[in-house]
């Protein structure tokens, strides 16, 4: 497996809304590859589901010109215009991070991977209640995803010491 060129990478933010609750770790893992994201140019797209019940997405996940997408249907695939602000990127990869790993993480992973994109979930970075982050992560794996880490992905977008220069500080974990 080759590592993680930052330059073949969309990030996608998936349901980062207070009403998908969310471990503060996993918040503040999927805070800091959006701010390293934006340093690198990365295009993110941010998705939510119903945020007149679930609330719009956290401060700090978007800013001035990032297009939030209103996501009717759990997997991102099943709206056009996520899909196709996601494929029209002209990236290869899709980097999900967000809420919840079980549902609308693992249903947007096998829809880009039916759309041909490569797909890496950040384990660290996306979460469920209880058990079900960990079975979402088991059935993502065996559906051919990709896991990674945060800091792990980090390393492989800015891959040089020079480059880690770049990484946000304070990070959410040991640089």
């Amino acid at each position: 497996m080759p590592l993680t060129d930052h330059t073949d990478c969309v990030l996608v933010v998936i349901d980062v809304q207070p009403g998908f609750g969310g471990d503060a770790d996993v918040l503040a893992r999927g805070h800091w590859l959006t701010k390293l994201a934006r340093a690198l140019d990365v295009p993110i797209v941010l998705t939510e589901e119903e945020p007149e019940r679930h609330g719009p997405t956290r401060p700090g996940f978007v800013e001035p010109g990032t297009p939030v997408f209103r996501k009717p249907t759990f997997g991102l695939a099943g709206t056009p215009e996520i899909l196709a602000a996601v494929t029209g990127t002209h990236r290869n990869t899709a980097v999900l991070v967000g809420f919840e790993t079980d549902v609308c993480v693992y249903q947007s992973a096998v829809g880009l991977l039916d759309a041909g994109l490569r797909v890496i979930v950040v384990e660290d970075a996306t979460g469920s209640p209880g058990e079900m982050h960990a079975r979402g992560l088991a059935r993502l794996r065996d559906a051919g995803v990709t896991l990674t880490h945060c800091k792990a992905l980090g390393y492989e977008w800015v891959r040089t010491v020079e480059g880690a220069k770049i990484l946000p500080r304070p990070a959410p974990f040991a640089l």
